[in-house]
């Protein structure tokens, strides 16, 4: 997405949730931090890929503009020495919206959704169905694309020796593979399913 169209999605996102004039220069700071060097793959490319999954299936959401915030910060705090990256994530987006003037209610609720990118758990309810299968909407791209996402993720983590970061990615994808239906929303689920399943087996198989 272009600077404008970004800053234009921006704004829309915060209307949606009641806030006529957001805060552009907290956009500006956001797609700083996607543009920090330590991130290969949780980068502005995997964001706007994210934004443009989401224009597509918004229709799907319960509350689009809320979906939409936990979209914009879910990788906000990106430390790949950390464990806490998405409840710092979480945190800032709750404080957003607080500080713009959303409800309390509203604040946690974006709050929850962008903890339940920590894919420890099932998504409960419409709106984190449709985040979590908009995060991993990579696991079903084309073969290109994934092949580039993980050389992307290995890069993140090129710190971590060969021989303890391999298994760790290899477990990591075979518990998506291990899940009864890797996408919850029945659109996603048709067009990504078996070309996700068919990446994590390949994937598996040459780590």
């Amino acid at each position: 997405m272009t600077p404008e169209a970004l800053l234009a999605n921006w704004v829309d996102v915060w209307r949606a949730v009641g806030i006529a004039a957001p805060d552009e220069a907290l956009c500006a700071e956001l797609q700083r931090r996607y543009g920090e060097p330590q991130r290969h793959y949780h980068t502005m490319q995997h964001l706007g890929e994210c934004l443009a999954w989401f224009e597509r299936e918004k229709a799907l959401a319960e509350r689009p503009g809320e979906v939409a915030l936990a979209l914009w910060f879910h990788d906000a705090i990106y430390d790949v020495h950390a464990h806490d990256n998405e409840a710092r994530s979480a945190d800032w987006a709750r404080d957003a919206m607080r500080n713009a003037g959303a409800n309390d209610e509203a604040a946690a609720r974006v709050h929850a959704l962008v903890m339940a990118t920590r894919h420890d758990a099932v998504p409960e309810g419409r709106d984190a169905e449709l985040l979590i299968d908009i995060d991993l909407s990579i696991l079903g791209a084309g073969q290109a694309r994934f092949d580039e996402y993980e050389r992307q993720v290995h890069a993140e983590y090129a710190f971590v020796p060969d021989e303890v970061r391999l298994p760790r990615r290899r477990a990591i994808l075979q518990r998506f593979l291990d899940r009864e239906a890797i996408y919850a929303t029945p659109r996603m689920h048709a067009l990504l399913e078996a070309r996700a399943r068919a990446n994590l087996q390949r994937s598996i198989a040459a780590a």
